[in-house]
């Protein structure tokens, strides 16, 4: 298993439909948290957010995501998925 850093980007013109959803995608990641697949979350900027996954590989860590209650409205408009090695932290 491997660190999965997942960068989304939202899509500028559906952010009323972004706080609209927002409670439904946090409520998604929070299942993920409690079962271990998620480490961490959280806005990244005004129009994005990172979300730090435990997977196999990138393609696995956005397979986790195809769940997102966000994606099925467009509001999520790139998605970037690395691996990512912390060597300073609770996730050396």
């Amino acid at each position: 298993m491997a660190t999965i850093a997942i960068q989304y980007e939202y899509n500028a013109t559906k952010l009323a439909e972004l706080a609209e959803h927002r409670p439904a995608h946090r409520a998604f990641l929070k299942e993920l948290f409690e079962a271990g697949t998620l480490l961490a979350s959280g806005p990244l900027g005004s129009n994005g957010a990172l979300i730090v996954v435990v997977a196999d590989d990138p393609t696995a860590g956005l397979a986790i995501l195809d769940a997102d209650p966000l994606a099925p409205h467009g509001i999520i408009e790139t998605r970037i998925a690395r691996v990512w090695n912390p060597v300073i932290g609770p996730w050396q």
